[in-house]
């Protein structure tokens, strides 16, 4: 009878433990939870960082188009095709060139 009351109390501890280890690693705020948010964070900071750095980018170009007009006119020139009066428009071709021999 004394040996039987310390299996039952081993088993038990042996039930709490699992129980436990249950909880630890597959429970509603486990272990394995844990790892799949730490994982989205992650993912999120990166898009974060990305976005970051494109709204700094667009600042910048905002801000230079409010203050200088060295940027208004770098984009009329590229979205535009501006030229000045007494400039002369030299279009160099990229095609390959092909030659025939006779």
């Amino acid at each position: 009878m004394k040996y039987f009351s310390q299996f039952i109390l081993l088993a038990l501890a042996a039930a709490v433990l699992l129980g436990l280890q249950y909880q630890y690693w597959l429970g509603e705020n486990g272990r394995v939870e844990h790892s799949k948010l730490t994982a989205q964070i992650e993912m999120q900071q990166r898009s974060n960082d990305n976005q970051v750095s494109a709204n700094n980018l667009l600042r910048t170009d905002v801000h230079d188009l409010k203050n200088g007009l060295e940027a208004v006119e770098e984009h009329a020139r590229l979205d535009l095709g501006l030229i000045k009066p007494n400039e002369t428009f030299v279009q160099v071709s990229t095609a390959p060139t092909t030659h025939s021999s006779n």
